[in-house]
C-alpha cells in the first residue's frame, strides 16, 4: 500500500501546483489586473479549475481511494498524518465528483465577471448592475445544493465547503444563544455617554500608516521575506503555496482604523498559514482547517491582542511620534475608548467587538433565505435595511455602504459569512487557554513580545494544517466544541469596564 499512497500524494501534489496557480490568477485580478482582463482571466481560471477538477475525480484517483481507505481504516492510527491525508483525499474526491466539468468552468468564469460587476456596482451605488450576478449566484448555488441531496438543510451544502460537517441548526443554536446576551450588552452600552472617537477620524498620511502596519506585522511575527502586503477595493489574504502568503489592505487617510485593524486581521492570516509545516505544502493537509479556525486567528490578534490596552501601552508613544498632529496630545486612555467605541455602524469590517456578529448574523439569514426560496434577489436592497433597522438600529443611506458592501458575494461564497462570526467565538476559546499557559501575556504584550503568544499558536493551531477538522480541533485545545460562552465573558468583562457597566 506504500506506493498507492505515494501515488495519492503525487496526485494531490500535482493538484496543489494548479490550485497555487489558481490562486496567484484570482490574487493578481484583485490587485494589479486591468478591468478588461476580467474575461480572460475568466477562461483561464475556469481551465485551469477544469484541470484541477480532472485530476481530483480521474479514474486513477477513485480506484486508488478504493483500496487506501479500508486499508487505513484498519490498519492506521487515526491520528496519524497518512491517515488524515487519506480521509482527507475521500472527501474531497467525494465532493469533487459531485460536480459535473461544466458547473467547474461556469464558477471560473461567474467569479470573474461578478467580481468587477460589483465593483462597479458598488462605485456607482448602482444596484442594478450587480443584480443579475447575484440571480446567477442564487441560481448555481441552488443547484449546487440539488447535486447533494439528501440534507437536512439545503444551507448545510453550502456551510460544509468552508466549516467541515458543520450543520445549518449547529450555527443557529450558537447564534441564538449568544444574540440575546450581545443586544442586552450593546443597550445597556447605548445608555451611557457616547464615546469620543474623532481623534480617530483626523488626518493620517498614508505613507506613515504603511510603514507602521508593515512594523506592526513584523513584530506579530509576519516574515515579508515570505509574504508581502498590496492595497486592493475590499482586504483578503491569499496562500500561494509554501513560502508564498499575501495580505492585502485598504487605506483611508482620515480614518485610522481601516488600514491599522485591518492589517493586524490579514497578519493573522498570514501566520497562520506561514507557519504550516513545510511538509505538509502540496499534501492534503497543507492550509489551515477551516474559515472559522482561520478567522480565529485574524481576530485574535487584531481584537484580543490589538485592541487590547496593553498592546496601546507597547505601541502608542510610536504612534504618536509617527503622527504627532493627531495623537501627540491626546492621553492613551481617550485612544483606547475611541478604538474600542461601541456604536451600531454600517460597515461589517469597520464595526466594532460588541456588534459585528449581528452583521454576521444578517447576512446568513438572508443566504438561507434566498436559498430556500423565501427572499427575492431583486428586493435584497429593501431586505437589507429592513434587516439593519431590525438588528442594529440604523439604516444605510445608499446601496454601496448596504447590501453592495461586501465582496463574497461576487464569488459566489454563499455559507461563508457564518465563519466570521464563528471565528470571533473561537478566539475567544483560545484566549482563555493561552491564558492559563501563560499568565504573563499581558505583560509580554505590554513589553512589545509576541514570540510566545505566536508558539503557542503554532503548537496548538498553525502545525496542524488541516488535519483536524474545526470541531475536533477546538475540542482538542479548549475541551469543548465551538460555543459562544468565552466571549460572551470577554464582552461583558472588557466593556464593562470601558463603559462602567
Amino acid at each position: 500500500m506504500k506506493e498507492k499512497l505515494e501515488r495519492l500524494n503525487a496526485i494531490i501534489a500535482e493538484i496543489s501546483d494548479i490550485g497555487d496557480a489558481t490562486a496567484l490568477l484570482g490574487w493578481d485580478q484583485e490587485t494589479y489586473m486591468p478591468p478588461g482582463g476580467a474575461e480572460t482571466r475568466g477562461q483561464v481560471s475556469a481551465t485551469l479549475g477544469r484541470l484541477i477538477h480532472e485530476r481530483a475525480t480521474s479514474e486513477e484517483m477513485g480506484k486508488l481511494l478504493e483500496e487506501l481507505v479500508p486499508w487505513a481504516e484498519s490498519e492506521l492510527d487515526k491520528d496519524s498524518d497518512d491517515y488524515r491525508i487519506i480521509k482527507n483525499s475521500k472527501r474531497g474526491y467525494d465532493q469533487q465528483m459531485k460536480f459535473p466539468a461544466a458547473m467547474i468552468e461556469e464558477r471560473a468564469k461567474l467569479q470573474a465577471t461578478g467580481n468587477m460587476a460589483w465593483r462597479e456596482a458598488r462605485q456607482n451605488n448602482d444596484w442594478k448592475k450587480f443584480e443579475p450576478i447575484m440571480d446567477q449566484w442564487v441560481d448555481f448555488n441552488k443547484r449546487t445544493a440539488e447535486l447533494f441531496k439528501p440534507y437536512d438543510h439545503v444551507y448545510d451544502v453550502l456551510l460544509d465547503f468552508f466549516e467541515p460537517n458543520m450543520k445549518t441548526a449547529d450555527v443557529k443554536a450558537i447564534f441564538n444563544a449568544i444574540r440575546p446576551k450581545q443586544v442586552e450588552l450593546i443597550d445597556a452600552i447605548s445608555k451611557k455617554p457616547e464615546v469620543d472617537d474623532s481623534v480617530l477620524h483626523r488626518a493620517y498620511d498614508r505613507a506613515t500608516q504603511l510603514k507602521m502596519g508593515e512594523e506592526i506585522a513584523s513584530a506579530f511575527g509576519f516574515d515579508f521575506n515570505r509574504g508581502r502586503q498590496d492595497e486592493v477595493h475590499h482586504p483578503f489574504a491569499s496562500n500561494l503555496g509554501y513560502g508564498d502568503q499575501r495580505i492585502t489592505y485598504r487605506v483611508d487617510e482620515n480614518f485610522l482604523n481601516p488600514y491599522i485593524f485591518g492589517t493586524m486581521h490579514e497578519t493573522g492570516h498570514g501566520l497562520y498559514e506561514q507557519n504550516v509545516p513545510k511538509e505538509k505544502h502540496r499534501t492534503a493537509l497543507y492550509g489551515g482547517t477551516s474559515l472559522a479556525i482561520h478567522e480565529s486567528q485574524s481576530r485574535l490578534w487584531e481584537n484580543l491582542v490589538g485592541r487590547s490596552r496593553a498592546f496601546w501601552e507597547w505601541y502608542y508613544p510610536t504612534l504618536q511620534k509617527y503622527f504627532p498632529g493627531a495623537v501627540g496630545d491626546v492621553p492613551l486612555d481617550t485612544f483606547y475608548r475611541a478604538i474600542n467605541k461601541v456604536k451600531p455602524s454600517l460597515i461589517r469590517v469597520e464595526a466594532d467587538e460588541a456588534t459585528y456578529n449581528m452583521h454576521i448574523m444578517l447576512r446568513m439569514e438572508i443566504e438561507i433565505g434566498l436559498l430556500e426560496g423565501s427572499m427575492a434577489v431583486k428586493d435584497l436592497p429593501e431586505i437589507w435595511n429592513t434587516n439593519m433597522q431590525e438588528y442594529l438600529g440604523i439604516t444605510p443611506p445608499n446601496d454601496s455602504e448596504g447590501v453592495l458592501q461586501d465582496v463574497h458575494w461576487s464569488f459566489g461564497l454563499y455559507g461563508y459569512f457564518s465563519t466570521y462570526a464563528l471565528g470571533n467565538l473561537v478566539s475567544a476559546q483560545l484566549w482563555e487557554k493561552i491564558k492559563e499557559a501563560q499568565p504573563n501575556l499581558e505583560d509580554q504584550i505590554r513589553k512589545g513580545e509576541f514570540k510566545n503568544l505566536l508558539d503557542w499558536l503554532r503548537e496548538n493551531i498553525h502545525q496542524h494544517g488541516s488535519k483536524y477538522e474545526p470541531q475536533e480541533l477546538v475540542q482538542r485545545i479548549t475541551g469543548s466544541k465551538i460555543n459562544g460562552d468565552a466571549y460572551v465573558k470577554y464582552l461583558q468583562t472588557k466593556y464593562g469596564e470601558i463603559y462602567g457597566l
